[in-house]
């Protein structure tokens, strides 16, 4: 294995979140209250991307912290939506794993440079205002690899 190449692993400081697509959102967010004492972080609808989907993860979670890991719960807004149709095609379960980035820029340009495909020409905005992109799964072992690089804290 060839380790004189330059990997720019400081672009990516976590694993931020995985994502799950359910039918139902207030039934999800119940069963990890329920099953596992964990709380509703945040929530929020993004209209363009057809979801309304809410952080869960314990009460003492700061999910803006470098080392947060939550777990994303997406469900369709409409039966339009990427979601609606994944749940069509595969039901509910694990739809996107998200590495948090802080230089989104960086990281795409060095990804593009490796081949490797992008689902957005520049990254869009998602939850919490935060910039994002997507690797192709078949770039990412089969597995819809989000990118996300968070509103920089004032």
């Amino acid at each position: 294995m060839n380790h004189s190449i330059d990997i720019p692993h400081e672009y990516v400081t976590c694993l931020d979140h995985v994502g799950i697509a359910v039918p139902d959102l207030d039934a999800a967010v119940e069963f990890y209250r329920s099953a596992f004492g964990w709380v509703n972080l945040h929530q929020e609808t993004n209209e363009e991307q057809g979801v309304v989907e809410a952080m869960v993860g314990p009460a003492d979670t700061d999910a803006t912290a470098p080392t947060a890991g939550v777990i994303q719960l997406l469900a369709p807004l409409n039966e339009d939506s990427t979601i609606a149709t994944f749940l069509e095609k595969k039901g509910p379960g694990l739809q996107q794993m998200c590495l948090r980035t802080d230089n989104m820029d960086a990281l795409c340009e060095h990804l593009r440079g490796l081949g490797v495909r992008l689902l957005y020409p520049e990254p869009k905005r998602g939850t919490g205002g935060a910039r994002i992109n997507f690797v192709h799964p078949r770039d990412a072992g089969g597995v819809l690899l989000e990118l996300t690089e968070p509103v920089a804290a004032d």
